[in-house]
């Protein structure tokens, strides 16, 4: 199980929706110069996810959550969403070059194929998703953030 914090944005009926800010450690890396994750995080400002997940017990905006993934449900989505357009791209660049017997026709073959691998990871992913396995749970809910309350108690002589 993979997990991960994130805070309650807000919760009706059943349904929270929840906040999971990125975590990039591109910074601290000693690869940083040539690592394609640090150039893929730099071209989106994207810094949160939000997400929906259902939970039965109210919260409220604020409260942090334990999300938890199965890594097998992970690494299938992983594997759809990289090898699909790949897969796709050898199989009809190499089709367009037996056929056409140019590499123009086998780039083209090849754009073809990765859009199309694309597209086809796209309509799996669509019925996958209502997998309950491959759905994000709830492992834990913290306390709200108005449950605690921190006094500090200065003595009478002003120390």
């Amino acid at each position: 199980m993979i997990k991960e914090w994130a805070t309650v944005v807000s919760w009706q009926n059943g349904e929270a929706i929840l906040r999971c800010d990125v975590k990039a450690s591109c910074s601290s890396c000693a690869s940083r110069a040539g690592c394609g994750t640090r150039l893929l995080n730099k071209l989106g400002p994207q810094n949160h996810h939000m997400l929906s997940v259902a939970i039965e017990q109210p919260l409220v905006a604020g409260q942090k959550v334990e999300l938890g993934i199965a890594e097998g449900s992970l690494i299938g989505s992983a594997l759809l969403v990289y090898i699909s357009p790949l897969v796709g791209l050898f199989i009809v660049a190499a089709l367009f070059q037996a056929l056409f017997g140019s590499d123009l026709a086998a780039f083209c073959g090849a754009v073809l194929g990765g859009v199309g691998g694309f597209l086809v990871a796209r309509g799996f992913s669509a019925k996958l998703s209502h997998r309950a396995d491959w759905q994000p749970v709830i492992l834990s809910v913290a306390l709200p953030p108005d449950a605690l309350r921190v006094e500090t108690i200065t003595s009478a002589d002003g120390r």
